[in-house]
């Protein structure tokens, strides 16, 4: 007894059990794709912008700067140590601190500029 497979039947053996998977993982592809475009990658050039300005921010900072810690400490700038990465805060008249460059969280605003109420 031969069996004889015609090549329309391979055709259409092929055609339903190699199709079907392709064409049921095209939307989850698609899907994923336009999730990366769309939020993912923006989002990780935003995280990089926002890592590139830190970094500036850090390194600009020079004496008499007044700057803000993460820790909520206000003060001036007094001295910068670029060896060990310290900064020397002032934060009153006699108190004097030693803090981590990267414990900075900003510089503080002006407080010369006089807030503008906005009219109606």
């Amino acid at each position: 007894m031969e069996t004889t497979i015609t090549s329309n039947t391979l055709l259409l053996i092929l055609a339903d059990g190699g199709g079907s998977l392709f064409t049921s993982m095209l939307p989850l592809l698609l899907i994923f794709g336009i999730f990366y475009f769309l939020l993912i990658r923006p989002q990780q050039k935003r995280q990089k912008q926002a890592q590139l300005d830190r970094e500036a921010l850090l390194n600009a900072i020079k004496p008499n700067d007044k700057v803000v810690t993460n820790g909520g400490i206000y003060g001036a700038v007094v001295a910068i140590r670029d060896k060990e990465d310290t900064v020397m805060l002032k934060i009153a008249p006699s108190v004097t601190i030693e803090i981590q460059r990267a414990s900075i969280a900003g510089l503080q605003p002006n407080e010369n500029k006089e807030t503008e109420i906005a009219k109606p």
